[in-house]
């Protein structure tokens, strides 16, 4: 099961450059996790600034 970003999401786009696979991307006014492409890996959490990224 992959990461979520929640409704929090301030569309920073801080998340995009540390997803490895590129499994992040903008929707509308928030990004969003493919969850097919998402590994669970973790690297998009530190660096939300706002805590909106949960996991599985």
């Amino acid at each position: 099961m992959a990461y979520t970003i929640t409704d929090e999401c301030i569309n920073c786009g801080a998340c995009d450059d540390s997803c490895p696979l590129g499994a992040i991307a903008e929707k509308g006014d928030i990004r969003v996790i493919n969850a097919d492409e998402c590994t669970d890996c973790g690297a998009c959490v530190d660096c939300c600034p706002v805590d909106c990224i949960k996991a599985p």
